[in-house]
């Protein structure tokens, strides 16, 4: 690999029941950029995984919600699975947290149920981007127009759909990573 991502930290904001390989695949590929990978959890020590039907492995926090700062990351990465969004979305520091990264025009990479935090965060208006079929109403309700593709990308944010479209992730991650700051990946208003 080129080191793409040499320099660069990435936040992993993810809590109990992500989506197993939707934190670990991306993760790995980040890290064999050369990118710094931490994951920031409003939990203490670890979270675990679900892998598929039933819980998989654990994960360690290295770094709790509460100390996270935005401004020390050069992007972030939202995984998916159902409970993990579910819960990071009512959790107002969490819906902060990734404000904070379109506010910045900083990258984020969001798959599977991942972009339900960046609906609750109000970043997704006048966005285009794909998730799991569910989130479709969720996200055109909150602006964004929603398409059915493996891999969207629009200035800085990427998203994919499902487990089987990783491949085309992180590919498009690691390219929206490396690039840095988008000026039109700002939050924009009605």
């Amino acid at each position: 690999m080129a080191n793409l991502l040499q320099g660069k930290k990435v936040a992993v904001l993810a809590t109990e029941g992500f989506e197993q390989v939707e934190l670990l695949e991306p993760r790995k590929a980040l890290e064999a950029e050369g990118a710094q990978t931490v994951v920031v959890s409003p939990m203490k020590d670890k979270i675990r995984g679900w892998n598929h039907t039933e819980w998989g492995q654990e994960v360690k926090v290295d770094l709790a919600l509460d100390s996270a700062k935005p401004s020390d990351f050069d992007a972030l990465l939202l995984p998916g699975g159902v409970m993990n969004p579910d819960k990071l979305r009512t959790d107002e520091k969490a819906v902060q947290f990734v404000k904070s990264f379109f506010d910045a025009g900083k990258p984020v990479a969001a798959i599977c149920h991942g972009p339900w935090t960046m609906v609750e965060a109000d970043v997704v208006r006048g966005r285009t981007l794909t998730s799991w079929p569910s989130l479709k109403t969720d996200i055109r309700n909150a602006g964004g127009e929603w398409v059915d593709q493996e891999v969207c990308t629009d200035h800085g944010l990427v998203t994919s759909r499902k487990p089987d479209d990783i491949p085309a992730f992180n590919k498009k991650m690691i390219e929206e990573f490396a690039e840095g700051k988008h000026s039109k990946l700002k939050t924009r208003t009605a």
